[in-house]
């Protein structure tokens, strides 16, 4: 042994304990020495194939299979980690080292999601930039997580805020904004509609092969610089909205659809959320809408995630129609989108959202005859309107569709014109119709609809069935009229035929036809007679892309001085934030809706303003004062642990096709993509959502070759932990809480400095005063014990309860291994050269096929206990006897999950190389598959676990799994009795 093991393995030591026992002070000498050497050695490091980057052995990527493994990178919150955050880092950790010894090229990184409100909100409370509070926060988590022995490659660390990656993120949206969607366009892939360059829709209209909507007759050289832009805005992926956004007074800024709860308030702070009409950034995600479903079936992606993106998107089937709205100014036109184009025959009225365009152009006085309830008691529909659209906007979007609230509404003095029926309809405005959901406006059909019918019945409006219940349901449309609309998809319709003298198109029958066969009729009736057409429709709304804060990349837009937006070339890139005299946003009282933004960045009037040559001289020109959203750097940062120190791309073309290519390896499917991407389900429809619709326009663009960027997904479960309460359900510090003697029923009590305390179960979290921290553990414990306990304690997609109290389970099964290879006494390694016996063999080559099969699956909890077994097993062998060809395996297979022990004892047993690049360990078949049996543990006669032991194990050793398989359940406390019947029961009574 040498003089440095020796010296790190006493130090610190407990006087009372043998010199080299493994605990937590010689833990954390050992951990802090390997963790060195492998900073020092590069061990980690991912070869690149260009040869840029290559590992600390001078290997290269060449003839090595890739895997690329990443977790959801982290916010660099200044509160740092606590036990619950690294859970997923440790699964990708473990898969990381598994895929290393299987020969693999490995590429694990870990960035920083830098931008954002929180540091902008310390900002604010304290007057420091927020990049010096950023910086501060990604040294103090980088140092955690470098605490725990992630194997990550160090050198191709980033954060979004540094001024190279804001470089391409802001090339990247000026991609976006040169693109337009096609829809007609023929991919290479197959598929249909692709991004195209801005250039090729401009000569699309140049040449006349496209008609320009709203400037029929006129040449695309007739129009003027604005005309164009205004006519290319239509159009552009990142364009500017000119619709209703969420504003939100109390954050002081808008928000997208995803960052809105159910409830209408901000996600982030709670806030009342208002339909405000602002010019913002928005991003025509929508227009991926079918793709972003179609393409979920070539990824391997967790069920219940790509149904959550499924219903989120909302693809729906079914018919825009227009209704022709005489006004004053003239004929509008008002689109519907109605997945029921066949209950057109039973439309009595119109309804549209209080901020539709229609209530610009209202009469000044009621139309003769207007029932007095339908004008809200206001002698105009003008006044009437306003005030209606004042007090819906003082409203959630929850209220509004609540469609267990009274329906509210107001005839706004207009008419729609049934294009089926010729017949006039009243348009009314009413706050259940929202101008961020479909076209802002809808046929009324009371007849097929609750909502509608509840309408209809206020307001003293017609109902007319069009469809009947089908003669096998033992119904009538007498069983409904007069009492509640037919709602169902299936039956017969009627009423629905219409004279062709009445209207533009051929006589229209619908009747006897079922549902189906009408909307399919219907669909080409509206065709022919060119008011309408079949068409798809979502749920999903354009993504909502400017904010209203300082914390985050400028976008790379100036403006003239008539308001037409021009792109700063990519020689001028980044843009870099300035100093602002406050970095505050304006904000408001929560519920002031008539209140508007004002963006920090437009108080440095010297960055707003500035002088740029465009290609035609020196002109001064206007910046954009909104800043991108936290999720725009989150969007694309896979890519660029590719290579961050890459200047000339935003990715390699031959890297990226290494690493995450389409059919890059066997697993990876025709998809391409991130190997394994771990993180929360909570970014279903928001960072997964968006990141997906960037990578394809990428993809279109020709930037990538894959369709999708991240293969196969992996959401870890939650860490969750006791809390205490005391009588008054003021929250107690769970560190300090003691457990005392059960109640009569038998629960445990607890007491905090004498006083009762109430304990409940949830997230663990600062406010439930119940945070531990991976520092505490590294102090108590060591990284090595942190890491088996997180990892073995249950499936990594579930949900589970921590508890200091057994994670010392884990420490007993370490020091159990260290005392096999080295003797406590002395320091000496004391194993055995000889060969294993034959139980000896089969048990640990099924230990080895068994737990193989089980890091395939990412089951590391059920991989640790089988490693326990083995374990157990060479310990009864005595000291000094256990076999090297038998601890050396389970060592190897063990330094995933407990990496820095197992190189010290790699080390201790003459290995000079890191046993991280060691080849895992291979089952001999002719030991495997033979003499297992399943041990039932059951816990007052209810079964709670299944070991697979051999046939002929011991009474004690059985024993001593059970009662380790089942310690959580018996929160660290002895067993009143333990009844063995070796080797398949195992019964406990705990204690009383």
């Amino acid at each position: 042994m040498s003089e440095n093991q020796q010296s790190t393995a006493a130090e610190g030591q407990n006087p009372e304990e043998p010199a080299f026992r493994y605990n937590a002070q010689m833990a954390q000498g050992i951990e802090e020495k390997w963790q060195k050497t492998w900073d020092e050695q590069g061990t980690f490091w991912a070869a690149n194939v260009s040869g840029d980057l290559t590992d600390g052995k001078g290997r290269n990527a060449e003839g090595r299979k890739p895997f690329f493994a990443m977790d959801m990178f982290p916010y660099p919150s200044g509160k740092g980690l606590h036990v619950g955050h690294p859970l997923g880092y440790l699964a990708t950790d473990v898969v990381s080292r598994y895929h290393r010894m299987k020969g693999e090229n490995v590429l694990h990184a870990m960035g920083y999601d830098a931008f954002g409100l929180p540091a902008e909100q310390y900002a604010v409370q304290t007057g420091q930039h927020p990049r010096v509070t950023t910086e501060a926060n990604i040294a103090n988590m980088r140092h955690q997580l470098h605490r725990m022995g992630l194997s990550f490659d160090d050198r191709r660390s980033f954060a979004t805020i540094d001024p190279g990656y804001v470089r391409w993120t802001q090339w990247i949206f000026s991609r976006i904004y040169n693109a337009w969607y096609d829809p007609d366009y023929q991919r290479a892939d197959g598929g249909v509609g692709s991004a195209r360059p801005i250039a090729e829709l401009v000569e699309l209209f140049r040449s006349g092969r496209k008609a320009m909507p709203g400037h029929e007759g006129r040449s695309w050289d007739d129009l003027s610089a604005a005309e164009q832009a205004d006519l290319l805005n239509d159009y552009r992926l990142a364009y500017i909205s000119k619709s209703p956004v969420n504003w939100c007074p109390g954050l002081g800024t808008v928000l997208a659809n995803e960052e809105v709860t159910a409830e209408g308030r901000s996600e982030r702070g709670n806030f009342p959320v208002f339909q405000r009409e602002l010019r913002q950034w928005s991003m025509r995600i929508t227009a991926y809408g079918h793709r972003l479903i179609e393409d979920l079936d070539t990824i391997d992606w967790p069920e219940k995630v790509k149904l959550m993106q499924r219903n989120w998107i909302g693809e729906s089937h079914g018919a825009s129609v227009h209704f022709a709205v005489p006004t004053a100014e003239g004929e509008r036109d008002m689109e519907i989108y109605t997945t029921r184009p066949d209950t057109l025959f039973g439309s009595t009225f119109a309804v549209v959202s209080p901020e539709h365009d229609l209530l610009r152009e209202l009469p000044e006085s009621w139309p003769q005859g207007t029932p007095e309830s339908w004008t809200g008691g206001y002698r105009s529909p003008r006044e009437a309107v306003r005030q209606y659209r004042l007090a819906a906007e003082a409203k959630t979007a929850k209220d509004r569709v609540d469609e267990a609230g009274e329906k509210s509404g107001l005839f706004t003095g207009l008419y729609a014109i049934n294009p089926v029926t010729g017949a006039k309809l009243p348009l009314f405005t009413a706050d259940y119709v929202l101008m961020g959901y479909g076209t802002g406006a809808i046929m009324a059909v009371p007849g097929g609809d609750q909502r509608d019918y509840d309408f209809a019945q206020r307001f003293g409006l017609p109902v007319i069935y069009t469809v009947k219940p089908l003669p096998e349901s033992g119904q009538t449309l007498d069983d409904y009229q007069g009492k509640a609309p037919y709602v169902s998809h299936e039956g017969i319709v009627v009423n629905s035929s219409i004279d062709a003298t009445k209207v533009k198109g051929d006589a229209l029958s619908l009747d006897g036809l079922t549902v189906d066969e009408a909307i399919g009729k219907m669909n080409a009736w509206l065709e022919s007679a060119g008011v309408g057409k079949g068409t798809v429709s979502y749920r999903l709304r354009d993504w909502l892309f400017s904010r209203q804060r300082y914390w985050g990349e400028p976008f790379p837009i100036v403006y003239d001085d008539e308001g037409v937006a021009h792109l700063v070339p990519d020689d001028q890139l980044p843009i870099n934030l300035p100093e602002v005299p406050d970095y505050s946003p304006k904000t408001y009282d929560p519920d002031d809706a008539e209140s508007n933004p004002e963006a920090p960045l437009s108080r440095n009037q010297d960055w707003v303003n500035v002088t740029l040559d465009l290609g035609d001289g020196p002109k001064t020109y206007h910046r954009d004062t909104n800043t991108m959203p936290n999720w725009a750097g989150s969007c694309w940062y896979y890519m660029r642990y590719l290579d961050p120190a890459d200047s000339r791309q935003m990715v390699d073309r031959d890297e990226y096709d290494y690493w995450m290519g389409p059919n890059h390896n066997e697993t990876a499917g025709a998809s391409g993509g991130v190997d394994l991407y771990v993180g929360g389900v909570e970014h279903a429809v928001l960072h997964l959502l968006y990141s997906r619709f960037w990578h394809k326009v990428l993809y279109d663009l020709g930037f990538v070759d894959s369709a999708e960027p991240f293969h196969k997904l992996f959401n870890q479960g939650m860490i969750q932990a006791y809390a205490y309460t005391d009588d008054r359900g003021q929250y107690l510090p769970a560190a300090e809480v003691e457990e005392g003697e059960p109640d009569a029923s038998g629960e445990p009590t607890f007491t905090w400095h004498g006083q009762p305390a109430h304990r409940e179960f949830g997230k663990m979290g600062k406010s439930l005063k119940n945070i531990v921290t991976p520092d505490d553990m590294y102090r108590d414990y060591g990284a090595d014990t942190f890491r088996l306990y997180e990892m073995n304690m249950g499936p990594l997609d579930e949900s589970r309860p921590w508890n200091d109290r057994n994670v010392i389970g884990g420490m007993r099964f370490l020091q159990r291994l260290w005392r096999n290879v080295v003797d406590e006494n002395s320091g000496q390694v004391h194993i055995c050269e000889g060969e294993p016996d034959l139980k000896t063999l089969k048990l640990l080559n099924n230990t080895i096929s068994q737990v193989t099969e089980e890091m395939e699956a990412m089951r590391p909890n059920t991989a640790i206990a089988k490693l326990i077994v083995l374990n157990n097993h060479l310990t009864s062998l005595g000291a000094g006897k256990v076999p090297r060809a038998a601890v050396e395996p389970l060592i190897l297979m063990l330094s995933p999950i407990a990496p820095h022990i197992s190189e010290e004892l790699w080390n201790r047993l003459g290995h000079q190389e890191s046993l991280a690049q060691q080849a895992w360990p291979k089952a001999d078949e002719r030991y495997t598959g033979q003499d297992a049996v399943t041990a039932v543990v059951q816990i007052k006669g209810k079964v709670r676990a299944k070991l697979e032991v051999s046939p002929d194990i011991a009474a004690d050793e059985l024993e001593s799994m059970a009662l380790e398989a089942v310690a959580e359940r018996l929160g660290g406390k002895k067993p009143h009795k333990v009844i063995v019947k070796a080797p398949k029961i195992v019964s406990i009574v705990p204690a009383q």
